[in-house]
């Protein structure tokens, strides 16, 4: 998805893209009566990351968990700022580390709970950074 925004006028996804194999360097075929820009596909970027971050969000517990998070090949870091949490926000970045992903607080205003989950060898120990 992500590649085939590339070849949208400025980024913006349609509602529907048809669903032909496409040759080398070459775009998605275009639906002509598809809406683009449609308003809910517009979310569609921000969903990606929220999939790509493993972020669960409990507003009335104030907790956010990353759940084993990773960044698109061609993403290095993502800041994300003034997240709001309930009564609370936070700032954070999410960079790519070697093969991992790192999550890092850069500012919490609050008292929300963040924890980053990632799968280790049951002889590892995780450990909660807030």
């Amino acid at each position: 998805m992500f590649d085939a925004a590339s070849y949208m006028d400025l980024r913006r996804l349609p509602e529907l893209f048809c669903g032909f194999q496409r040759g080398p360097r070459r775009g998605p075929t275009l639906y002509p009566v598809a809406c683009n820009p449609q308003a809910w596909a517009s979310a569609t970027p921000l969903t990606f990351l929220e999939a790509s971050f493993g972020l669960q969000i409990h507003a009335a517990s104030e907790d956010v968990r990353f759940m084993e998070p990773h960044l698109p090949a061609f993403l290095d870091e993502v800041i994300v700022r003034n997240l709001t949490v309930g009564r609370s926000s936070l700032d954070f970045a999410v960079r790519r580390q070697g093969t991992g992903t790192s999550v890092e607080i850069l500012k919490r205003v609050g008292d929300v709970k963040i924890s980053v989950v990632h799968r280790y060898p049951k002889s590892q120990p995780q450990a909660p950074i807030a």
